[in-house]
Parts: C-alpha cells; structure tokens; sequence
C-alpha cells in the first residue's frame, strides 16, 4: 500500500497526572528521523517513544508534540517545599538592602523550580498513558498516510500510462523512420557524381540504423513500466524501490534523446523526461 510522507494526526487521552494531547507532524524525509517534544516528567520515556514509532513508519520527519493539561481539582496534593522557600527567603533579605524596592510576587514565587511539590505520578502509569496516545495519534496518523498515498499512486499510474502510450508510438514510427532515413542517405549518394558501391550503401545504412536503433530502450522502458506497476500494488514500503526506477527511466529516456534522428522521437523523449520528472517529485513523498 503507497503511503504518503506528509500528513498530520493528533489524539487526546487522560492519563494520571491529567489529559494527555499528542500530535504528529510527517514531512518527506530520506530516513526516519523523530524530534519530540515531552513535558518535563515525560522526557525520560522519549527511547520507548521513538521505538513504539519506528515500528510503524520506516520514512519521513516525524515531529512529535505531546501536552500534559492538568484537571481541575489535580492541586490537592501539592505542598510547599519548605527548604527551598527558606533560602529564598534568606537570599530575598540580603538582596533587599541593595534593592529596596525590589518586589517578588507570590504567583511568581510559587513558579521557582522546586517551590511546589507534587506527588509523585506512577512511572509505569504515566508512560503506559503516553505510549496509548502515541498510539491513538499513530493510528489517525496511518489513515491519513494511506489516504494521501492512495492519490499519489493514482497520479503514478496516470502518468505510467501516459510513458506506456509513448513507447508504443515511437514503436509504430520506427519501420518509417528507417524508411526515411535510408531514402535520405540515397539522396546523399545520388548528388556524388561518382557511383556508388551498393555495398558501401548497405554497410553505412546498417551503421545509421545501429546508431539510432532504440529499441532496447523501449524494451527497457516496458520493463520499468511493469515492475513499477508491481511495486505500486506491494503492501511493504516501497519509497526507495520507486525512486530506483525513476532513476532508470530517466536514463532510458536521455539515451533516446540522444540517438533521435526525426522530430517526433525528439519530442516523444522530451515529453518522457517531463512525465518522469512529474513522477519523480511524487515519489519523494512516498513513504
């Protein structure tokens, strides 16, 4: 299944401390590469976090929110650190004979690191909490991926239809290609005044052909358009095989530029590197 690597989740969950929120934002990215941002309380469970997503994406920047909203009613419990409050007091004291007009108000008291206690949380509760809203957000996260991929691998196929419509024309113009080519090189000879050697005329015709025979491109091409199709139905990841054959068609339809001797071959390889190009930029969002 073709999954998209730009997509974006949340999900809500109460846990012990309160209501967790989580939510995950996915851009294209060669690897996986996870950057979360964790409540205080929370950081330490950040490994078993990055390992519970590397179990359901293999690509992309994941970047992970997660907030802790505390109840009404989740104060009780709380106390005062009183020997960190008598510290304060003492360093508020001797501050106050250089600063008299210096003024702490309580609410901002009450915000120094370590003033307020609160009981301590059940470790095993709280990441149990985190990992299930991880996991809810993973969930709507996955839906919205294989929505997205599902456009993608429509546009892809679109577009391999359209690169498998060109192959078949420039195999119908070949036989009149070489027909017109060996006219114009008769043509050639017939403006020497010295005769030809029928032999000669054979030997460079065949030489001419050779150069512009393409049709192991064409061949190639047909490969690329069916393991492509191949890939598209695959349920594992297939990113990086779809960017391989991107690479490999836009290889074959260089050398077709390359060995074109008539306009329409011209512009049948200009036309191929324009769709592949167009497939190119999709398959850099495919997980």
């Amino acid at each position: 299944m073709i999954r998209s690597m730009t997509a974006y989740a949340s999900a809500e969950r109460a846990g012990p401390s309160g209501t967790l929120t989580c939510e995950l934002r996915t851009v294209n990215h060669r690897y996986l590469e996870i950057s979360p941002r964790l409540p205080d309380d929370m950081r330490g469970f950040e490994s078993a976090l990055r390992e519970r997503i590397a179990t359901r994406l293999s690509r992309g920047k994941v970047d992970v929110t997660v907030r802790l909203r505390a109840e009404a009613g989740s104060g009780e419990g709380l106390r005062v650190n009183g020997e960190v409050l008598s510290r304060l007091s003492e360093l508020a004291l001797d501050l106050e004979q250089r600063f008299p007009r210096m003024q702490v108000q309580f609410t901002e008291l009450l915000r120094f690191p370590g003033v307020l206690q609160q009981p301590e949380a059940d470790a095993d509760a709280l990441q149990a909490a985190l990992l299930g809203v991880l996991d809810q957000a993973l969930a709507a996260l996955g839906d919205t991926r294989a929505r997205e991929g599902g456009k993608l691998a429509e546009m892809l196929r679109e577009r391999l239809d359209a690169v498998e419509k060109i192959v078949a024309d420039v195999r119908g113009w070949l036989p009149e290609i070489r027909t017109a080519l060996r006219a114009r090189l008769e043509a050639r000879l017939a403006d020497i005044r010295q005769p030809a050697d029928p032999g000669r005329l054979e030997q460079e015709l065949v030489l001419q052909i050779t150069r512009m025979d393409v049709d192991e491109e064409l061949d190639r091409l047909a490969t690329h358009i069916g393991e492509a199709r191949r890939v598209l139905a695959l349920k594992e990841p297939v990113g990086r095989r779809l960017d391989f054959l991107m690479q490999e068609f836009n290889r074959e339809a260089n050398t077709l530029g390359s060995k074109s001797v008539d306009s329409r071959t011209t512009n049948a390889a200009v036309e191929l590197k324009v769709l592949i190009e167009q497939m190119r930029e999709q398959v850099q969002n495919i997980e």
